[in-house]
């Protein structure tokens, strides 16, 4: 798309973008509009209220979301097929009773929330925690104590992942509009939501489960703690959890050494090992061999591909809505409201990564989706980063780290993951407020507090 001259003032387009936000935000919290159409309509809105010329319109829309898609819908269709096949072999039940084995009934907890934070990687937030919380009541009945001891380490795994790290549609589409090489996003993210989910949700969990005595839920089923008849063997669940994140290595690792002199980049050796380290890629390659190593001996070639094919359904509305977050990005940057707010953010002296956070907070907070708040401030924030030419991966990763932060604090009544947490834990609104919100505004302060710290040191 060709360069398009603003029509107004910094004043006006900073006017129109406070509008646009509070038109979506009144779309989708008063007329209940789902998020998909509510940014394609603000978004033609903006367009037409900035005086983008009629001709340009269509193509500035569709280049937003085309672009957005190109990446976020191969990682998440990619991701979410290897986390179907892990989830339907047993893969969970056989990683979580390893673990606690291994660490031992007094550090159940402890090792329920590893276990979702390695099975967390391929899988969303709320199908994962479906499939641990049968293993987490089965583990609580055995022990005993408050079930959120046991429910709230795995539940806040889930959620650390969802929001750190790729393939999850978060990060993905926020990597995506600010520029941050994927694989760096990766790595970052999950440097940081180990820490992040032992400070914000183990150690609250052990607070919670004294504060809070919750009983396991009756008719919470126990029957999936073993799995099919035959699950697949834990190193071929932990070989899989690995297999992306090592072949993503190969190519920041590769790039690194390119960079630093050690090995000549532009060798075909060196370039292929970065091919094969493109995450699309490694998503790919690790998807074929869960289709072949897990569906062998279990499935028929056509189970698996119905197997596969019904794990896109579920994922299609948050794959259009991001897309539809990238079209709102392009208006903005079409328009020249993305320079404008760059322009104020840098007069303010704010840091990209603290006002990326604090938008990212406050969408979250006003309207409820961390979807639409992740993706709306990606796009107000990816100007000011484009501003910022010194920006290198690492710190366009922290960026993104802190936009996933903003999204996930503050869980109250308009998000669905507060129901889905208080139904399933039988607890009441009182209680979900006082547990399942404490623990996500937790998760993401400390991981805005490590990814800032970081930022600092850079």
């Amino acid at each position: 798309m060709e360069t398009i001259e603003p029509a107004y003032g910094t004043g006006p387009l900073l006017g129109i973008a406070a509008g646009a936000i509070a038109v979506l935000l009144f779309l989708v919290m008063k007329v209940r509009l789902h998020a998909f159409v509510s940014l394609i309509l603000v978004s033609l809105l903006v367009a037409l209220a900035t005086r983008i010329p009629a001709a340009d319109i269509m193509p500035t829309l569709l280049d937003g979301f085309g672009s957005t898609l190109a990446n976020v819908a191969l990682l998440v269709g990619l991701g979410v097929m290897i986390g179907r096949m892990l989830e339907v072999t047993g893969g969970a039940a056989v990683l979580a009773n390893a673990l606690v084995r291994a660490f031992g009934e007094k550090r159940a907890p402890l090792a329920l929330g590893v276990a979702s934070l390695l099975f967390a990687f391929p899988i969303f937030f709320d199908a994962g925690l479906i499939v641990m919380l049968p293993i987490v009541f089965s583990v609580a009945r055995r022990i005993g104590g408050s079930v959120l001891y046991y429910a709230l380490p795995s539940a806040g795994a889930f959620a650390v992942m969802h929001a750190f790290v790729p393939p999850h549609p978060g990060p993905v589409t926020a990597a995506d509009m600010l520029g941050a090489p994927m694989g760096t996003t990766l790595l970052v993210g999950t440097v940081l939501a180990i820490p992040t989910w032992y400070i914000g949700s183990y150690l609250y969990s052990v607070y919670a489960g004294r504060r809070f005595e919750l009983p396991v839920p009756e008719d919470g089923a126990s029957a999936a703690e073993d799995g099919p008849e035959r699950p697949p063997h834990l190193l071929t669940v932990v070989g899989l959890l690995l297999m992306p994140m090592a072949m993503v290595f190969l190519n920041t690792g590769t790039a690194t050494l390119a960079t630093a002199g050690v090995l000549d980049g532009d060798a075909a050796w060196a370039q292929a090992l970065q091919l094969i380290g493109q995450a699309p890629v490694a998503l790919l390659a690790t998807a074929l061999v869960a289709m072949a190593v897990l569906g062998r001996g279990r499935f028929s070639k056509d189970r698996v591909q119905r197997l596969v094919d019904g794990a896109l359904g579920p994922v299609c509305s948050i794959i259009l809505i991001t897309g539809a977050g990238g079209m709102f990005g392009g208006v903005l940057r079409a328009s020249g409201i993305g320079e404008a707010l760059a322009s104020s953010l840098e007069s303010t002296g704010l840091p990209v990564i603290v006002a990326a956070f604090a938008i990212a907070a406050a969408l979250r907070v006003a309207q409820g989706s961390a979807t639409v708040a992740l993706t709306t401030a990606a796009a107000l924030v990816a100007p000011a980063v484009e501003a910022a030419p010194d920006m290198g991966g690492v710190e366009l990763a922290l960026v993104v780290i802190a936009i996933a932060c903003g999204s996930t604090v503050l869980s109250h009544v308009n998000d669905s993951g507060f129901w889905l947490v208080g139904r399933f834990l039988r607890m009441d609104v009182a209680t979900t407020l006082r547990t399942w919100t404490v623990m996500e505004t937790l998760i993401g302060l400390v991981g805005f507090a490590l990814a800032f710290g970081i930022s600092l040191l850079l």
